[in-house]
């Protein structure tokens, strides 16, 4: 499973038992961090999760700035309710991307933020399933996230 954590929005993506492919699920409304965190454990415990992967937003120039300092601290609010393996996954332009990709499908409505914030997760996660594949010697995954 994976996260797009922002101040308004958490996007949230899961990928197939196979780990090929990665799908948005849905966007949780940040209402409070506790509310967010009930809703993440929840996510976590049902769907048998056994690896949260948390988009981190670093600078384009590769450091870690204001918005990166708020996900990291609210990773650890994660981690103090989990058990499961929490990475970090470079998540520059992810939104772009997801943005982009759901222009080309021809989903746009009024719920776009939303939709967009559970597809950025779905992009992170197929970043982090695909550098996997690569770093286990699997190939060259072409795959691309569902929208």
């Amino acid at each position: 499973m994976a996260l797009d954590v922002g101040d308004k929005r958490i996007g949230v993506a899961l990928s197939d038992p196979l780990q090929i492919l990665a799908s948005p699920l849905q966007t949780i409304a940040r209402t409070s961090d506790e509310y967010a965190l009930h809703e993440i454990t929840g996510l976590v415990n049902k769907h048998e999760v056994e690896k949260l992967i948390i988009g981190m937003p670093y600078s384009l120039d590769g450091t870690t700035g204001p918005q990166a300092e708020k996900v990291l601290a609210f990773k650890d609010k994660i981690a103090s309710q989990l058990t499961i393996e929490i990475v970090l996954q470079d998540e520059r332009l992810s939104s772009v991307t997801a943005d982009q990709k759901l222009k080309e499908t021809g989903r746009r409505s009024a719920r776009l933020k939303e939709k967009i914030d559970a597809a950025a997760a779905a992009v992170i996660l197929q970043s982090y399933l695909d550098e996997s594949k690569l770093k286990n010697g699997e190939g060259n995954p072409d795959y691309s996230a569902q929208f």
